[in-house]
C-alpha cells in the first residue's frame, strides 16, 4: 500500500507499506526517485504487523518497485502502472 500526505510547499511525504508475511529477509523500494539503488529505502517492521519506510517526493510521476532479499522484484498491486512500472504521481 502506498500513502501520500501533503507536507510544505508541492512536496509529499510518501509511506510505503506491506505485510510482514510477505517476502522474507529485508525488502527495498527501489525507484526513479532513488537512481534504482537497493538498500537505500528498505521497509522495516513496525509494531502492527506491516514494514514501511517514508519517501519525501516532489511533484511528478515517479516509477517503483520492491526489490526483496533473493532478488524477486514486484510491485504494489494498488499502484498504477506506467512502463511496466509501479508509479505514483504527485500533483504540485
Amino acid at each position: 500500500m502506498v500513502r501520500c500526505t501533503h507536507l510544505f510547499g508541492a512536496k509529499r511525504r510518501v509511506t510505503f507499506s506491506l505485510p510482514l508475511d510477505g517476502p522474507r529477509g529485508p525488502v527495498s523500494v527501489v525507484g526513479s526517485f532513488n537512481d534504482w539503488t537497493p538498500g537505500v529505502h528498505e521497509l522495516l517492521p513496525r509494531r502492527d504487523g506491516t514494514r514501511t519506510v517514508t519517501v519525501i517526493l516532489p511533484p511528478g510521476t515517479h516509477h517503483f518497485r520492491y526489490l526483496a532479499a533473493d532478488g524477486h522484484w514486484f510491485d504494489e498491486t494498488d499502484a498504477q502502472h506506467v512502463e511496466g512500472d509501479s508509479a505514483i504521481t504527485i500533483d504540485g
